[in-house]
């Protein structure tokens, strides 16, 4: 090989390691964390950590609120309690009505069918024992 091709090639392999070896500066910083001790404070907290309180559902998971009536959901009872109707209920596109009794009803504003406690949701039958 002629002394011109011997440094061709050397000036090409020395400058491809060097761009293996050196990579540019990321505009917004180092892609890869760096290994080694952290130099940041520890955010653990001191002392025993107590849970969060769970949030209370507004609404069930399960069943749909009832449509045009302002309600919130009873997760003891398991259904949708109207708010503006007292012991008025709401699941599974029934409406139920404690007064003395049970009825149910399609419609929040009846008409409304007498029903035994079996044709109430196990949740609101124990609330209301007869």
């Amino acid at each position: 090989m002629t002394a011109l091709a011997r440094l061709t090639l050397l000036s090409l392999i020395v400058g491809l390691s060097a761009c293996a070896v050196h990579r540019p500066p990321s505009p917004t910083g180092p892609t890869i964390p760096p290994s080694g001790p952290s130099t940041q404070p520890s955010t653990k907290p001191s002392g025993p950590v107590t849970p969060a309180p769970k949030p209370v559902p507004t609404s069930s998971p399960t069943f749909a609120p009832p449509p045009g009536a302002a309600s919130h959901w009873d997760g003891k009872m398991q259904v949708y309690v109207l708010d503006d109707q007292p012991d008025t209920f709401y699941r599974q596109r029934t409406y139920y009505r404690w007064s003395n009794g049970w009825s149910r009803s399609i419609s929040p504003n009846g008409p409304w069918e007498e029903t035994s406690v079996q044709g109430v949701p196990p949740g609101l039958s124990k609330q209301y024992a007869q």
